[in-house]
């Protein structure tokens, strides 16, 4: 149930802390706070949340900045990183979605707002995925085992952030597809997320220089499609 899932709530507004903890608590959630990115990472030693709402406005260490070493930490592929932010500028949002971040709450946060959208993001998580399809994927040397979010190539596992392999999937879910760069969107940001496609094609040239770029065809003004 999702209701064990563990959060972890990272912002230097003390106010701000207390209200999230306070309302996540009161659903059951698990939570751990931390006031600056430094107390966030130290935490990730011995508390491995499903979810983590980052502030992304914070002195020392930016929320953004954060994000990315959370990415490059192993074991972390999984985790839901969603952002708090109070700037609406949309390169603020893509800059948070291409350092592997998965979603947005807006300040000034609203208890039931947050819950909701807590509660939606969880059901991302794989745990938290009722029909989960454990078998393996083979593309030629590509393998894609969906129960554990791994991938291999030519027998070496390859480390892929959380949006990174929701897009292979998308794009090997119908090798030879062309999938538009508006479904592309819709399927993997989903449609309340607003990304530009910049945003695509970064997480795009990410996986071409993990599993090589022969698999991931360009299809000029249109968008991608897998082949092997």
């Amino acid at each position: 149930m999702q209701n064990d899932a563990k959060i972890l709530i990272v912002d230097d507004e003390e106010d701000i802390l207390s209200i999230l903890e306070y309302n996540l608590s009161k659903e059951g959630y698990t939570v751990k706070v931390a006031n600056d990115g430094s107390n966030a990472l130290e935490l990730l030693k011995s508390f491995t949340p499903e979810l983590i709402i980052l502030d992304i406005m914070m002195p020392g260490m930016n929320g953004i900045e954060v994000c990315e070493q959370i990415r490059s930490m192993s074991g972390t592929e999984e985790i839901l990183i969603c952002f708090l932010t109070a700037r609406s500028e949309s390169f603020t949002h893509i800059s948070a979605l291409e350092a592997g971040g998965d979603d947005f709450i807006s300040k000034p946060i609203k208890p039931k707002v947050l819950v909701s959208r807590v509660k939606a993001l969880l059901r991302r998580h794989p745990s938290y995925q009722v029909n989960s399809n454990a078998a393996k994927e083979v593309f030629g040397e590509l393998e894609i085992d969906s129960d554990r979010y791994g991938v291999s190539l030519k027998g070496e596992d390859i480390s892929l952030a959380k949006k990174e392999f929701e897009l292979l999937k998308l794009l090997t879910s119908k090798p030879g597809k062309v999938f538009e760069r508006a479904e592309i969107l819709a399927q993997v940001w989903g449609r309340d997320v607003i990304v530009g496609d910049r945003t695509i094609d970064v997480h795009i040239r990410k996986l071409r220089e993990k599993i090589g770029s022969s698999y991931i065809k360009t299809m000029k003004g249109v968008g991608y499609k897998f082949d092997f």
